[in-house]
Order: C-alpha cells, then sequence, then structure tokens
C-alpha cells in the first residue's frame, strides 16, 4: 500500500500516468477530514494533497483567490478574515460530525464535495463561487478551465463540473475562488417554542417578505439544548438571521418583529453568539456526538420537510432539525439507518435528495450512500466518468459501486 504525497503538479501528473499505467485504483484525499464519506474505498494506493498546500493569487481588490488544492480552509478563511473578507457560501467542516477535529479541510474537498452552509438560500454553495480550476484527468492529461477573473465566459464551465465529483473525475491542483466582504453587522432573532409546521409558516413568512433573511432555521427543543451552551434553553427555536450594514440590519429586524409578531414573542441575539449559533448549525454540532449512529442530509421542498419528519417518527426513534428555511433536513438514527423508510418518504413528499453522511463501515458498503440516479441521469453520469477518468482509476466506487 503506497501514499503519495507530491510537493508540485508535475508530480501529481506524473503519479497519475503511473496509476494509469498500471491500472491502479487510487484514492484522492486532502487531509482527510471527509475520508468517512461516501462508499469505503478498496484501493491500494492515495495522493495525499496535504503537502500540496500554499496561496498562489490574493487580490483583495478584486475579490480573486487562488491557492493549491491541499491548503487547509481553515488557513485561508484566516488569510480572509484579516482583509475583512470571507467565502460568502460558508464552507460547512465535516470534521466534528465524523468524530474528528474541526479546521481540517483542504480547499480541493471543498469543491469535490461543492460544501455550503446556512447562507445557502442567499449565497449559494461552492459551486456557484468557483472561478477556475487546473485539474489532472485520468487520461494523466492537466487541464485548466475558467480563470482568474470574476468575469470569464469563455468556453465550457468545467470548473463547475468538478464540484460534487467526490474526487472521481480528476484531480484538482489548483482552484480560483471569488471572495467577498465579511458582512458588516449580524443578529438573529429567534422565535419561542413552535412546532415543526408553525415554524414551516413563520419562516416562509420571513423568506417572503423584504426582510432580506440571510439564514433561516428550525432547532426543536432537544436539539435546541445542544448548542451555543445551552443558551436557547433547550426551547423550540426557530432561528432568522440577519446581515448587512448596522441600520439595514436593526430596522430589517424590526419589521420582521412585527411581521411575525403573531407568532409570539421574538428575541434577538447578539452578534457573538449569533456568530458561534450558526457555525454549530452549519457543522451539525448538535449530532457530533462521536458515535456512529447514523446521520441523513436530506434536501427537498421546505414546506415538505416537517411532514417527512413526523411520518418518519411513526415508525423509528429519530433525532432532527431543519436549515434552509426547512430546504435540508439533517436526522440522527438510533439505529438502523431506515434507508427505504427515508428515501420512500423523500419520493411520497415531492422528491429531494438523501445522502448517509455517518455510518459505520459495513452500512456504507452496504447501501446507496448517494440518492439512487434515474436511468437517464445515471447514464449521462457514467458517460461523464468515461470522458474525464476512462479507466476508472479515481475513487472508483465511492458515489456508486462499480463505477
Amino acid at each position: 500500500m503506497s501514499t503519495f504525497n507530491p510537493h508540485s503538479e508535475d508530480e501529481i501528473v506524473e503519479i497519475v500516468q503511473w496509476a494509469l499505467s498500471e491500472q491502479a485504483p487510487i484514492e484522492i484525499i486532502g487531509q482527510g477530514s471527509k475520508r468517512e464519506l461516501g462508499r469505503p474505498l478498496q484501493t491500494e494506493h492515495t495522493i495525499a494533497l496535504s503537502t500540496y498546500s500554499g496561496v498562489t493569487l490574493y487580490e483583495p481588490d478584486e475579490l480573486v483567490l487562488a491557492a493549491k488544492a491541499g491548503t487547509p480552509v481553515a488557513e485561508l478563511e484566516a488569510l480572509l478574515a484579516a482583509s475583512g473578507q470571507v467565502f460568502q457560501f460558508e464552507p460547512m467542516d465535516y470534521g466534528p460530525l465524523l468524530g474528528k477535529a474541526a479546521g481540517q479541510g483542504s480547499l480541493g474537498g471543498l469543491l469535490a464535495t461543492n460544501l455550503c452552509g446556512p447562507r445557502r438560500l442567499k449565497a449559494g454553495s461552492a459551486r456557484d463561487h468557483v472561478l477556475g480550476v487546473r485539474v489532472v484527468s485520468g487520461r494523466g492529461e492537466l487541464f485548466k478551465s475558467g480563470g482568474r477573473v470574476v468575469k470569464n465566459v469563455t468556453g465550457y464551465d468545467l470548473s463547475k463540473g468538478m464540484a460534487h465529483s467526490w474526487g472521481t473525475l480528476g484531480v484538482a491542483t489548483e482552484i480560483t475562488f471569488k471572495v467577498l466582504p465579511k458582512p458588516e453587522a449580524e443578529t438573529t432573532l429567534v422565535l419561542r417554542g413552535l412546532a415543526d409546521d408553525e415554524a414551516a409558516r413563520a419562516m416562509a413568512i420571513a423568506m417572503g417578505s423584504s426582510g432580506e433573511v440571510a439564514s433561516a432555521a428550525h432547532l426543536p427543543g432537544n436539539v435546541a439544548s445542544r448548542v451555543i451552551g445551552g443558551t436557547l434553553q433547550g426551547e423550540a427555536s426557530t432561528l432568522l438571521r440577519l446581515e448587512g450594514f448596522a441600520p439595514s440590519v436593526a430596522d430589517r429586524a424590526e419589521m420582521l418583529k412585527k411581521l411575525l409578531a403573531s407568532a409570539g414573542t421574538v428575541d434577538t441575539l447578539s452578534e457573538d453568539i449569533s456568530r458561534n449559533l450558526w457555525r454549530e448549525i452549519r457543522d451539525v454540532i448538535p449530532f457530533a456526538d462521536g458515535t456512529e449512529h447514523p446521520v441523513w442530509r436530506v434536501s427537498m421542498a421546505p414546506m415538505e420537510a416537517y411532514k417527512l419528519v413526523a411520518s418518519l417518527r411513526m415508525g423509528a426513534a429519530v433525532d432532527a432539525f431543519y436549515d434552509w428555511q426547512g430546504g435540508l433536513i439533517w436526522l440522527r438514527m438510533e439505529g438502523d439507518p431506515e434507508a427505504e423508510a427515508v428515501r420512500a418518504l423523500v419520493a411520497k413528499y415531492g422528491g429531494g435528495h438523501a445522502t448517509l453522511v455517518r455510518a459505520s463501515v459495513a452500512l456504507r458498503a452496504a447501501l446507496p450512500v448517494f440518492e439512487p440516479q434515474p436511468a437517464p441521469l445515471a447514464a449521462l453520469s457514467k458517460r461523464l466518468k468515461q470522458q474525464f477518468d476512462p479507466s476508472g482509476i479515481f475513487n472508483p466506487g465511492r458515489m456508486v459501486a462499480g463505477v
């Protein structure tokens, strides 16, 4: 079993060409923080990009940052913070949920898994902010897509195609992202004691208003007790985050308080508590309990989410909370992942995607971790894999058995 630690792009090309010539399947990792996501691999060789790290371009005035794929995201966020800037899509850190230390994720892994956070409603995900990428394909060829400027419309947007590819199409070597200024002010409004269906309606009203809500989430009481040191006092909490210039944030907060007055008292969290709260929601800290209890990530229509959870609870022991106005549900199962039940209910309530994020190796090998694709889409994915990695040497079976 070999682990390659390249220090240059040329070395990465040579490693891939060797793997291709030997028909040797190879795993691609950055820092390894997300290694337990997806189906388990059976490969004898690994490319670890942690040694291929560093910023290659940062122009704060142009809102552009480029770095090598193995660069820790935490280092880049610290660099951006020093200039008052951020990745607007606030990439999630899977480390704590998977029983690992926080702050270990790499830039390449960020793009490969298309990370995002609670601001997804407003800012999108990694694929919406990537400007360009340099990639070594499964043919052993280096190519680039996009560029280092915000306005770039030349050719096919293959840089976005690398998002959510989970390392199955190529080895990204350098990635360029658009960055944005950090919001000047932030606060979070909290509605207490709402049932899941009431919370769904309140969030819909807020998101449909002129309040420019950046994030909306609902934590049932048993989940609310596990964030920000119990500040929410274990009471069901419906959360609305407001960002921007301080006077605007204050005005919009007052408007939303009046709009939602019939839902009950609306409290306001300070900026520091608000930032910490949304970071913990982003990283699914309520379920980061150091166990292998199955955790699902379900995306679906926001107004159908609470119905799925209510139906699931009739036959399974499950904890749940809602992000993205209910469009993202995090489910923690006590025992069996209940894969058939979860996916049947997703289909029943309008469709969506259910991904098994955390489970034992045996369960991840036995179950479809990712939402099974309809036949036409599966055929398209297979053709895409054939074009980029015809010999199937990159992360084989990570997303679909045998692919």
